[in-house]
């Protein structure tokens, strides 16, 4: 071979080679990237090209598909939408996808390699295209109950399987729809660009991912603290609790919201059934951060939980003195908790001290309906012993029938509960909580958490647990009962 020849031989070769590397560099490495890149309108024609598989509540669909008669043919609806809002998400042609529609999304439209076999049979028998499905553990008395509690009032609402961690319901208002911005109309667009300017936030999903001071529901880690270290060791005990008592290294009194309850010394129990201050914030204080820091993470603080949606971290401060110790004890200062933490804080002590992670997924199914994972209750800690718990238990049912948590007792049923009323300061309205747990014969079926923030119409002397909230968490406790 000539010189010249042979040149141009190496060097259509080099470029033959060029192109191969960069044939393989753009199929696999930048593969997944490029699929996934905003501008590619293919990808986009695809998710959108076939029905949807469904979520799932209580046997039903709350999902489903229509078509649109336009490039992206089909787009999602979703029944009682805003209801279900915070469990389900939104799957949306203009704005993307969150919850589980997007955690969920492979196995939804089908393209999950766990449907590969599903996908195979289709191909050959003709048969349409469909994804799987996703079957939530949600009971839809309990979360229509959740919901119509809270009406038109901004909060959340947690209930849980305290045996399992299943998630009974997921309540946040004010909600939205997520199908009114499903497409990319014009009605779309002002329907979504509505929601991003509301500022009461609708599209934020207050269960788990707002913190709040957690108020007085905290008292039941106070308490569980208090036992565990040995602090105290009978709950009707008397205490060496002055009332008024100065916080340490301050002349600031930790007041009581009921100056005429009886707390001077009260004991645990007494102190929780009037929910005095000054018992469990010097509980606290004595105790020392790290103590009370190290039972409140075995309860679920400052670690996140993912449900599969990720709940955003509650915190016990570190680093903080006795004083700020003292607030925290009482679930205020730098302590901050979803509605969720609080719901898993209950579910333990009505658990025996047994943590169960909370889930909201049981299962995912294939579109033949087969079953392609199940979920297995997993336990995330032992937060106290058995008999700490039943202390606080004790406690708890103590404040339903005799204190400030009567308004969720159930007749026939061993109910404990606890208000709380949370402090935010810089002008803003006080938060109104309340816990509570059900039990029978056979254990704790249900455990609840509320949370209202109110708006400016309401008193503030009308600004309480029981008032606001414990009705809300009697009906949803009602409502896994019944079934």
């Amino acid at each position: 071979m000539n010189k010249p020849v042979r040149r141009i031989a190496v060097f259509s070769g080099l470029l033959v080679m060029a192109l191969l590397v960069r044939a393989n560099w753009v199929q696999f490495v930048r593969g997944d990237e490029l699929a996934h890149d905003d501008g590619n309108f293919r990808v986009k024609i695809a998710a959108f090209g076939q029905p949807r598989g469904d979520i799932i509540v209580g046997g039903q669909p709350v999902t489903g598909s229509v078509e649109t008669g336009g490039s992206l043919k089909y787009k999602r609806v979703f029944k009682d939408g805003p209801m279900y809002a915070p469990v389900t998400g939104y799957f949306s042609q203009g704005y993307g996808s969150t919850g589980l529609e997007n955690l969920n999304d492979k196995l939804l439209s089908g393209t999950d390699d766990r449907l590969f076999l599903q996908r195979t049979s289709d191909l050959f028998t003709g048969k349409k295209p469909r994804g799987g499905d996703v079957v939530t553990t949600i009971d839809p008395k309990a979360q229509k109950a959740a919901f119509e509690g809270l009406g038109n009032r901004k909060g959340a609402v947690v209930a849980l399987d305290p045996r399992t961690g299943k998630i009974l319901a997921l309540a946040s208002t004010p909600s939205y729809d997520p199908s009114v911005f499903a497409g990319v109309g014009a009605k779309d667009k002002a329907a979504w660009d509505a929601l991003e300017q509301d500022k009461d936030k609708p599209t934020l999903n207050r269960a788990l991912k707002e913190t709040y001071p957690p108020g007085s529901t905290f008292k039941i880690v106070t308490a569980s603290a208090a036992l565990e270290h040995h602090l105290y060791t009978d709950i009707d005990a008397r205490t060496n609790s002055p009332d008024p008592w100065t916080m340490p290294g301050t002349r600031t009194v930790l007041p009581n919201q009921n100056p005429l309850a009886p707390c001077k010394d009260a004991s645990l129990n007494v102190a929780m059934q009037n929910s005095c201050n000054n018992v469990y914030g010097k509980a606290s204080s004595d105790l020392g951060q790290k103590a009370m820091r190290e039972t409140a993470e075995k309860f679920g603080f400052n670690q996140s939980v993912d449900t599969p949606v990720r709940a955003v971290k509650s915190t016990f401060p570190d680093g903080i003195n006795a004083s700020q110790t003292a607030l925290a004890g009482i679930g205020q200062g730098s302590l901050t908790a979803t509605p969720l933490q609080v719901a898993m804080m209950t579910a333990a002590i009505a658990n025996d001290g047994k943590l169960m992670k909370p889930y909201l997924v049981e299962e995912l199914r294939g579109p033949d309906l087969s079953s392609v994972q199940k979920h297995q209750p997993e336990q995330l800690s032992q937060a106290v012993s058995t008999d700490t718990a039943r202390k606080v238990q004790q406690m708890m049912e103590d404040t339903a029938t005799k204190g400030t948590g009567k308004a969720a007792l159930i007749d026939g049923v061993t109910v404990g509960g606890k208000t709380g009323t949370a402090e935010r300061g810089a002008g803003k309205k006080n938060l109104a909580w309340f816990i509570s747990y059900a039990k029978n014969a056979d254990g704790s079926p249900v455990a609840v958490a509320v949370v209202i923030d109110p708006d400016d119409s309401v008193p503030d002397d009308q600004i309480s647990g029981g008032k606001l909230a414990g009705p809300i968490a009697k009906k949803v406790m009602q409502a896994v009962l019944d079934k």
